[in-house]
């Protein structure tokens, strides 16, 4: 009984023989463009304004290809001047020498030609991939965030490296694509000039092999597409399975990811060996038609020379022309497939740097300055990520500076949004959010930067030494000021303890230290910053209540002679606030400290009496209630 390994794994069935529906490893997801016109001149025009700065080593490049081109020509015009001149009766005795020498020098010629039309053409293809890839950090930096929100990091990424590296390889290949036009040019050019004749029986071959490049651009295309399909399927099945190993083991999963896994591999596996083999199937058809080309010019050219009317030196030359000419044809077929990927790519490029940045400084926005107090204000604001379905609606309320202020409320309530127009991220679609009395969109952003320190529920930890997280925020801050942070909030002590104390190095996102080690760090890089206005939302979820003791031991003193504006499911955490306001469905429902509210009546006083820890507990009865009430 044999083996057929490359059958893909038989799908379950049920009892009635139909395909047992089940979980799926990996994701099927819309695949971009992976091939584009063969020329697209807009892309062009944009690709070179990363090329133009080296515009001079370009040419440098083309000159010395031209050159390599030149020699490459003149090889078999001298071996065949060695043959019917140098070889001849009676020919000078040093003729033969002198070509000789001249035949070195040229192939040194080719050499050194050669060699830096690499060199250049390969530093420059660096370059320009380094500007680009600047170009496009930099700009992905500014973007506004409605634009990440919508689109896959993993997108971007692939952007960023897969399209950039295609279009590396178009940059390096493009000279040479002049190279080898200017080369098959040149040997029909010599072949005519030689005799019309047999270059003419060498031309014959041209429709044959242009028909058979039309064909196989065609199925090249289709397996090129479908094997990159596959392979991006595979690549996300086994990210996903790496990133969700403990769910997978958890459920027991592992036996049938496997088979799933397999599944994927094996499609991938079938359709990179069609891909390959059609790739490579170019090849030993030119070859083929090479020694169809060399078979009939020694044939015709024999009888030309047995009858005097060919020399043999010509002859010689033919064949080496013939072993050359099919050479540009065969590497310009390659660079099609190269310059439609490069193409595909250089849109997506071009796609991701005319992304506009949709919150800009104003023409005339002036930084926030010493003179300008913490207070925030929001008056009537209306809000959504998608303006036809708003998630605030006119919500009005201010919050003093030095003043603590605590945002409550369901999931969904809004809480988050406000955050994220105090630092404007986003631009509200009416009314105004103002900090230190200044409409946000008529200050810097880099001033409000500076003014607002945000710590999230999750902290975000860059990969490095604690000292540098801590100091992230503010570059400047000295080591003695970064420990003296830590000591405020509490976090020295479990540093310290650490191998290398402050410069010990955080994997990635910090996952060698807890929630509550990270929250610490967040707070002590807060800290550092010195801002006017701090902002914490939901800062103390998802952590036990020792851990939540300590940071809010640290958060008192983060809160010091500071404007706090809090965001926390757990009543305990916001108690204590100056001012409480409640959000329900994107609306302001009540606003007042902790006892005002009870005597009140309303929403937080029932969830209080009720006794719910978290709002997230709220039933949909009683928030539908209070909403009702509300407006």
């Amino acid at each position: 009984m044999s083996l057929d390994t490359t059958a893909a794994p038989r799908e379950p069935q049920d009892e009635d023989g139909a395909p047992r529906v089940r979980a799926v490893v990996g994701s099927t997801r819309i695949e971009e463009e992976i091939f584009g016109r063969a020329f697209d001149g807009r892309v062009v025009r944009r690709i070179w304004q990363f090329v133009s700065p080296y515009r001079r080593q370009i040419w440098r490049a083309i000159g010395a290809v031209l050159v390599f081109t030149l020699s490459q020509l003149a090889i078999p015009l001298l071996i065949r001047f060695a043959i019917d001149a140098g070889m001849a009766p009676g020919a000078p005795l040093l003729l033969l020498p002198a070509i000789v020498v001249l035949f070195g020098l040229t192939v040194v010629v080719t050499y050194r030609a050669s060699l830096a039309q690499e060199q250049i053409t390969a530093q420059v293809a660096e370059h320009v991939l380094f500007d680009i890839r600047r170009r496009m950090f930099a700009h992905l930096q500014r973007v506004s965030l409605s634009f990440m929100d919508k689109t896959e990091v993993g997108r971007l990424m692939s952007r960023l490296q897969g399209d950039v590296n295609s279009m590396q390889e178009f940059l390096e290949t493009s000279v040479q694509s002049v190279g080898d036009i200017a080369l098959l040019v040149g040997i029909v050019a010599v072949m005519l000039w030689l005799d019309w004749q047999l270059a003419a029986l060498v031309l014959l071959v041209l429709p044959v092999l242009l028909v058979l490049r039309v064909v196989w651009i065609a199925k090249a295309r289709a397996a090129f597409l479908a094997a990159h399909e596959a392979n991006s399927l595979t690549n996300g099945a086994l990210a996903e399975a790496i990133h969700g190993v403990r769910a997978v083991q958890a459920m027991g999963r592992n036996r049938l990811n496997a088979e799933l896994y397999a599944a994927l591999a094996n499609r991938t596996y079938l359709a990179q060996l069609r891909a390959a083999g059609l790739s490579q199937i170019m090849i030993p058809i030119v070859d083929g038609l090479t020694g169809i080309a060399m078979a009939t010019v020694v044939v015709a050219g024999g009888l030309m020379v047995a009858s005097g009317r060919l020399e043999v030196g010509v002859l010689v030359a033919f064949l080496f022309y013939i072993q050359r000419f099919f050479d540009p044809i065969r590497s310009l077929t390659m660079q099609y497939s190269v310059m439609q990927r490069a193409m595909a790519s250089g849109h997506r490029l071009t796609e991701v740097l005319d992304v506009a940045v949709s919150v800009t400084d104003a023409p005339d926005a002036v930084p926030l300055g010493p003179a300008d107090d913490g207070s925030v204000e929001f008056r009537g604001v209306s809000f959504g990520y998608d303006p036809a379905n708003p998630v605030l609606r006119d919500v009005s309320f201010t919050v003093k500076s030095g003043e603590r202020v605590a945002l409550v409320g369901p999931t969904g309530s809004g809480k988050s949004s406000c955050i994220s127009l105090i630092h404007r991220f986003y631009d509200v679609q009416q009314g105004a959010v103002l900090v230190g009395g200044r409409d946000v969109r008529t200050v810097t952003q880099e001033s409000l930067g500076r003014d607002i320190a945000m710590v999230l529920q999750e902290p975000y930890l860059f990969t490095g030494t604690v000292m540098d997280n801590i100091r992230y925020a503010s570059e400047q801050a000295t080591n003695d000021a970064v420990i003296a942070a830590a000591k405020a909030v509490g976090a020295h002590d479990f540093i310290t303890a650490m191998p290398d104390g402050y410069a010990t190095l955080l994997e990635e996102r910090g996952s060698n230290l807890s929630l509550g080690q990270r929250q610490l760090l967040s707070f002590a890089r807060a800290l550092v910053v010195d801002a006017k206005i701090l902002v914490l939302d939901e800062a103390t979820a998802n952590i036990d209540s020792y851990t939540e003791l300590q940071i809010q031991r640290a958060l008192e003193r983060l809160l010091e002679g500071r404007t706090g504006l809090v965001i926390a499911h757990r009543l305990a955490t916001i108690r204590n606030a100056d001012r409480i306001v409640v959000l329900q469905q994107g609306r302001k429902i009540e606003e007042g400290d902790h006892d005002a509210l009870m005597v009140r009546g309303g929403l937080y006083a029932k969830l209080y009496d009720l006794n719910y820890a978290s709002f997230d507990d709220l039933p949909d009865a009683l928030t539908a209630e209070d909403c009702h009430q509300a407006s």
